[in-house]
């Protein structure tokens, strides 16, 4: 499979720090031309947000928009590549 061609992704977010949550916003904003379908569900018990998001990108798009998500303060991200 090529480096660039389109797989399918789910991109797990928790988001532990609300202030954040504009800027979380504005990196999928960005990358909406990818996304197929999100959910989010805040969990109020433990004061968190959890985001799933399918996207079908390359590989290297969904590693930047990971990187972006990841790399802001009280915000986790990892995602996981179908074989598709």
């Amino acid at each position: 499979m090529e480096e660039n061609q389109n797989r399918i992704c789910v991109l797990s977010v928790i988001v532990e720090d609300r202030t954040v949550a504009p800027r979380v916003n504005a990196y999928l904003s960005e990358y909406g031309a990818y996304i197929v379908g999100r959910m989010g569900i805040p969990y109020h018990e433990k004061h968190v947000s959890v985001l799933a998001v399918v996207l079908d990108a390359p590989p290297p798009v969904v590693n930047a928009l990971t990187g972006k998500l990841g790399n802001l303060e009280g915000v986790s991200a990892r995602s996981l590549f179908g074989r598709v």
